[in-house]
């Protein structure tokens, strides 16, 4: 999934091969789904014959402007990514588009070529990400409802404690929350929060000014390398979780076993034996569950231009649909069982069985369990035998 550091490559790649020329043809998918609030054919009109004079960034969120309004947009989604032809804009996915290729992509949403030839493309294979048209993408959702970026607009360290003092949720589900920081996702999370051994879990306001001073580090830290190499995770750091996340239940760092929780509705990897739940947490944490994260089943679309099998985050959402799925059957359960509780007059500790139309308790099924036996022998032309007290 791109976070910051993927959207921060495209964005570098735009800014230092496109600034400066114009836009000769333009060529939108007829996708009303990512195409978002304007047709194929204004999008293309109002983007021919102009020239790109700065590619922008907030968060996961990127956009060009123009030499006049209104400028696109781009929000990445979950596979969104930007390619331009004979240029390695990111490892995260393919380096570059090679002449024997399929250009533009199948998945392509927004095709591009300026006036010196050169092309690029914003493709999204699953369809989650938006493309827009506006005036000023900085002043109107989504952009405008974002938090301060963690790159750009760094907190504090006063900041961040005085802001985390206020929060009564877990740090992990915070970090995700754009409203507060963005565009840290879920693998930079479980990095910061590994790299500060601090419990996914752990309620954001009960953190010491010190662990937010390490906390602030962290962030810092985790960003700006993965941004200094493009998002290229063959480079990072060896000491990192997350050339690991993926071993599920071979995994390890350092030696340290890591194990998966869900935290934030994500699919979490920490290393219970470094990051602990502290002051009136401790001693509460769960055991992490043994089953495996699900995996993602591969569907036709999954043979795209990137040369990836499905992206690194996808898990992610099916074991929050998952979750919810368990959670929605728990509650018919119990349900089921207030209502048998009810038809036998309230909360009786004698067992229970139910049959369509009526409830009846063991002792009826004993005598039912009797009679049947004694209609069973005289049908035989035997007697019944006697049934032990």
């Amino acid at each position: 999934m791109p976070e910051l550091p993927e959207v921060e490559a495209a964005r570098r790649a735009l800014e230092e091969h496109c600034l400066g020329k114009t836009i000769k043809k333009a060529v939108v998918a007829d996708d009303s789904k990512v195409i978002d609030g304007i047709s194929p054919s204004d999008l293309q009109s109002a983007l021919v014959g102009k020239t790109i004079v700065a590619a922008l960034r907030k968060g996961k969120n990127m956009w060009l402007k123009l030499d006049s309004p209104p400028f696109p947009s781009f929000q990445f989604g979950m596979t969104g990514a930007v390619y331009i032809k004979g240029v390695a804009v990111t490892k995260y996915k393919r380096s570059a588009v090679n002449d024997t290729d399929e250009w533009p992509s199948k998945f392509s949403k927004l095709f591009v070529e300026l006036d010196d030839g050169l092309e690029f493309s914003f493709t999204d294979k699953r369809r989650m990400a938006k493309v827009r048209l506006l005036n000023d993408p900085a002043c109107v959702p989504p952009i405008s409802e974002l938090g301060p970026d963690a790159l750009l607009e760094p907190m504090t360290v006063d900041e961040l404690h005085k802001s985390l003092s206020k929060k009564k949720v877990a740090i992990k589900a915070l970090l995700l929350d754009q409203v507060f920081i963005s565009g840290i996702g879920n693998w930079i999370a479980d990095e910061v929060l590994y790299q500060a051994r601090i419990h996914p879990q752990q309620i954001s306001s009960s953190l010491s000014k010190e662990y937010c001073a390490t906390l602030h580090k962290c962030i810092k830290e985790v960003i700006e390398q993965a941004v200094e190499v493009g998002a290229d995770s063959s480079q990072f750091p060896k000491n990192w979780i997350f050339h690991s996340r993926e071993k599920k239940s071979k995994a390890f760092v350092d030696g340290k076993k890591i194990e998966f929780i869900t935290a934030g509705g994500r699919t979490t990897a920490y290393v219970p034996e470094l990051q602990k739940l502290t002051g009136d947490q401790a001693g509460k944490e769960q055991p992490a569950p043994k089953q495996k994260a699900p995996k993602r089943k591969k569907g036709k679309d999954d043979d795209d231009d990137d040369g990836n099998d499905g992206e690194k985050e996808s898990e992610s959402d099916e074991e929050e649909t998952s979750t919810k799925a368990q959670s929605n059957r728990a509650s018919k359960t119990r349900g089921r069982a207030k209502k048998t509780s009810a038809d036998n007059g309230g909360d009786s500790d004698e067992p229970q069985k139910k049959t369509p139309g009526k409830t009846i308790n063991s002792k009826q099924t004993k005598a039912g369990k009797k009679a049947s036996e004694g209609k069973a022998s005289k049908e035989n032309g035997k007697k019944p035998k006697k049934t032990a007290a």
